[in-house]
């Protein structure tokens, strides 16, 4: 499907929203700015050769990103994604792509922590002026917005210091824009830091008590990034607890296949011979029915349970939306879901990756699941294998038994 009308249409929305709309504090995150990162991602989707459904999301993501500003400078990107649900609904755009734009658009927000490469274009594109040559000017601009905002000055030491450390922090996400505005953007921080430098020559008395306050706060930010890195470790343990957990499963069911295919083949080949060769001569040995008859019963008998062991079960493969909504279907299992659309599963499964609760529920609900059939396939193949064990020694006795008492008579 083509979106190059519906995309118009979005622009042409967007520009007369800013037109009719207007709020004089807003020097920054003006008509212009939604324009440049409207471009620029435009000009990443076109590196990265976009189909035109992710064109259209990710430039309709950068046309209505900063509209909500003009409706309230508080949370602006849920009051952008807000106008951008509406409007795209109003011009019939599937409610997938509607979901997509508005996840763009709400990545957008700081600290960025973009999920999709979407999502990373849309942030890159937001950020492209940090390593452009017009970096000076937009800073400017941001810092007159951000005092009409507060209606109280920030001074440019104030502002140089915020600057940098956002700078020091921030990371281009997708490989373009790495390799077209790194060099960029540490030019321009080098430029900070150089005149932050002449700042801290002139003024040495504040610039040694801003240094003791600095180290405070770094002293407090060191104890939060230890507690953090404490959280993230336990993260990983339970991370690797559950990948160490379903390996294992995984192996033994493989081991327990591998088991059954043993006890299915070498019965297959105890039948076939005695099916071609025993058989046709019970007319001439009448008293070998018995333990042959034993013996195929056996031979059977193990053949039916590691079949059984090996039988594939599995649900319909659909779920309702009662049911995810009160997180009762693990759509980690292929049965729960196979039967259902795509779309329907996309949507269930970005539900489960945003409530952690319902992802680790999910896991041990999965990790459960294996170990219930690891247990019923290893308890059938006990049974094959200790019929064919037991019944194979009864029936070897009863062929000797047979045949020393047949040969006396």
């Amino acid at each position: 499907m083509s979106y190059q009308s519906q995309l118009e249409q979005v622009k042409h929305y967007v520009l007369t929203f800013f037109e009719t709309h207007h709020n004089h504090k807003l020097v920054y995150h003006d008509q212009q700015h939604t324009e440049d990162v409207a471009a620029a991602c435009m000009q990443i989707g076109n590196h990265y050769q976009l189909n035109d459904t992710d064109y259209f999301i990710v430039v309709s993501a950068a046309w209505f990103h900063d509209t909500g500003y003009l409706e309230s400078l508080d949370q602006h990107e849920q009051h952008s994604a807000n106008l951008a649900q509406n409007y795209l609904r109003s011009i019939a755009i599937d409610e997938e792509v509607t979901e997509q734009v508005v996840k763009c658009i709400m990545a957008t927000r700081m600290p960025q922590k973009p999920e999709t490469f979407l999502e990373q274009i849309i942030c890159d594109a937001d950020l492209f002026h940090l390593g452009g040559d017009n970096f000076s000017e937009k800073s400017k601009a941001l810092r007159k917005e951000a005092i009409n905002i507060i209606g109280h000055d920030i001074s440019k030491h104030q502002w140089r210091q915020k600057t940098i450390a956002l700078m020091e922090q921030h990371r281009y996400h997708t490989d373009y824009c790495r390799l077209l505005l790194d060099a960029g953007k540490q030019r321009n921080l080098l430029e900070l830091v150089k005149k932050e430098n002449e700042w801290n020559v002139d003024n040495p008395k504040q610039a040694k008590q801003e240094a003791k306050k600095s180290k405070v706060k770094e002293n407090a930010k060191s104890l939060a990034v230890a507690k953090e890195k404490k959280e993230d470790k336990q993260d990983k343990g339970v991370q690797t607890m559950f990948r160490v957990s379903s390996t294992n499963h995984q192996r033994l069911s493989d081991l327990a296949d591998n088991k059954a295919h043993i006890m299915i083949t070498v019965n297959s080949i105890i039948l076939s011979a005695i099916i071609s060769l025993l058989l046709r001569r019970l007319e001439d040995h009448p008293y070998f029915v018995i333990p042959t008859t034993l013996i195929i019963a056996v031979s059977l008998s193990a053949m039916i349970f590691a079949i059984l062991a090996t039988r594939p079960s599995i649900p319909d493969g659909t779920y309702t939306q009662s049911d995810l909504d009160n997180k009762k279907v693990n759509l980690l299992f292929f049965g729960n879901f196979y039967s259902m659309s795509l779309e329907n599963y996309k949507a269930g499964m970005q539900k489960v990756m945003h409530d952690s609760e319902y992802l680790y529920d999910s896991l041990i609900t999965d990790i459960y699941s294996q170990g219930v059939v690891l247990g019923h396939k290893y308890r059938l193949l006990r049974y094959s294998y200790n019929i064919f064990m037991f019944g194979l020694i009864v029936s070897v006795v009863a062929f000797m038994i047979f045949a020393i008492v047949n040969i006396k008579h």
